[in-house]
């Protein structure tokens, strides 16, 4: 299975829904947070190329932020891509 990584912050509101869409599915993530973390940041820009949390990637494929991840489930793709 294919590891789910989320850049956030502890005040971002697309960050708490997307733990939460993840958390309804039963999909632990690993969560990295770019405000307590040194240098998270800067590594988040470089995977993603944005600089907005939450930034999601499922195993080394960028999914995008909350928006995407919640399409990507109502299109029905999330749970495949964890496979």
């Amino acid at each position: 299975m294919n590891t789910v990584t989320l850049y956030t912050t502890d005040t971002c509101p697309y960050c708490r829904n997307a733990k939460a869409l993840l958390a309804r599915k039963g999909i632990e993530a690993r969560e990295i947070n770019v405000q307590s973390e040194p240098g998270k940041f800067e590594e988040m820009l470089t995977r993603s190329g944005r600089r907005t949390v939450p930034q999601i990637f499922i195993g080394d494929t960028h999914v995008g932020g909350f928006d995407d991840l919640a399409k990507l489930d109502r299109q029905g793709g999330l749970l495949s891509m964890l496979a």
